[in-house]
């Protein structure tokens, strides 16, 4: 077994899109990993990253100006990078397109780098994105370079013992067949925690938070709706929202700063309130004692929602570190060959693996191989296809590479 730079003999990480940390955070709290980089643009989140990891050197530079030799090796790199848009005829044209997305940074240090192991987060709509190109063109840049993959949305009530409605799509991929084969997805586990463990509905709290008549001009709209110490509502522009699941509903970037999607309670005192920012990350499973600059309370909303749920980062993290811990880890160079057979096995929309059975120069070559085999071999048109109705399905697909 290898471990790589770590002096504790952890597993070292390089971590991008960083934000406060939460991916990190996960990790670490299952002993198996350090973090030997991180990088984050933002330098609000930067304040409160550096406030809960002192030690961790943290990069502030845009990831378009950092380059591979700048980097310690890691066994691990990692990013829940933006999901912003996507231009698929850029990514095939190569990565020097100066419009290219902040994934295809984080490809390019993954290509010098060749990390044992990758590990992505991001919104679950990354899988319908574009009728699913977006997708596609993430699940095969990564195989492509060699990696065996396996990706799975997940809901944090369901995998992560937080009363949040919130599904994120996680994304692993293995520079070893054995370490793929021995890594699973956590099961679902039992929700136990509720609303009442993440929000303070006793205590008084800024006074800033509370709705009040003649302080809004929608208080009486709030006040006929927002009544019970059970539920979390949203205030949506016009109307209210109860949550009637008694979970938290999905936390975002905007959130606590006015417009829609604003989480409210009724209190035990029978007010009226936003959650606060420290509630907000309870919400995420971030621990008690994490810590909270003094900024802005819109900068840390928005870093709460742009955030992870810790929990299911670490329920996922020791299932990585045991695939780890089973095998013996030698880095194969990647097979040559212009075109590369793709196998990949979808049980949902939301789940599937995928890597690259072999490569060859030519179409014809791949396609002998298969020629009795029982998984078809599907044009882009079918998998586009196979997305939309949500269908398990085995097959092969030919791309250039």
């Amino acid at each position: 077994m290898t471990k790589t730079v770590s002096s504790n003999q952890k597993y070292s990480i390089d971590a991008f899109f960083s934000g406060v940390g939460g991916i990190e955070l996960g990790f670490e709290q299952t002993g198996e990993f350090s973090v030997v980089y991180a990088n984050e643009f933002d330098k609000n989140a930067r304040e409160t990253y550096e406030l809960n990891h002192p030690t961790t050197p943290l990069d502030g530079r845009d990831i378009h100006d950092v380059q591979p030799d700048e980097l310690p090796d890691a066994d691990v790199m990692m990013g829940g990078f933006p999901c912003q848009a996507f231009s698929i005829a850029g990514y095939r044209k190569g990565f020097e397109d100066e419009r290219g997305d902040l994934f295809f940074e984080l490809l390019k240090l993954i290509q010098v780098k060749r990390p044992r192991v990758v590990f992505i987060e991001n919104v679950k709509n990354l899988v319908t994105h574009d009728k699913g190109n977006t997708f596609k063109v993430i699940r095969e840049a990564l195989v492509e370079n060699g990696y065996y993959i396996k990706w799975k949305v997940l809901n944090s009530k369901d995998y992560g013992n937080v009363p949040q409605n919130r599904e994120r799509i996680y994304v692993v991929g293995f520079k070893s067949f054995d370490d793929f084969n021995d890594f699973k997805f956590p099961d679902e586990i039992q929700l136990t925690n509720t609303i009442h463990d993440v929000i303070d509905f006793d205590g008084k709290k800024d006074e800033s938070l509370y709705y009040k008549e003649g302080k809004q001009p929608f208080y009486s709209t709030l006040e006929r709706d927002v009544n019970s110490t059970d539920t979390v509502y949203q205030w949506r522009r016009q109307y209210v929202r109860e949550n009637k699941s008694g979970l938290v509903p999905t936390l975002t970037a905007n959130m606590g700063t006015g417009g829609h999607n604003v989480p409210i309670i009724f209190t035990n005192s029978g007010e009226i309130r936003k959650l606060t920012p420290k509630e907000t990350f309870n919400a995420q499973g971030y621990p008690k004692d994490f810590k909270l600059p003094e900024i802005a309370n819109s900068q840390l909303y928005k870093q709460a929602g742009n955030s992870v749920v810790v929990p299911v980062i670490r329920r996922i993290a020791e299932n990585i570190a045991g695939a780890l811990n089973s095998n013996e880890y030698i880095d194969n160079d990647i097979k040559q060959g212009k075109y590369a057979l793709i196998y990949s096995n979808l049980n949902s929309r939301f789940e599937g693996e995928s890597f690259v059975r072999m490569y060859a120069d030519s179409k014809e070559k791949l396609k002998d191989t298969i020629e009795n085999d029982s998984v078809p071999l599907i044009s882009d048109e079918d998998y586009l296809k196979l997305v939309q109705k949500k269908k398990q399905a085995e097959f092969y697909m030919i791309e250039k590479v």
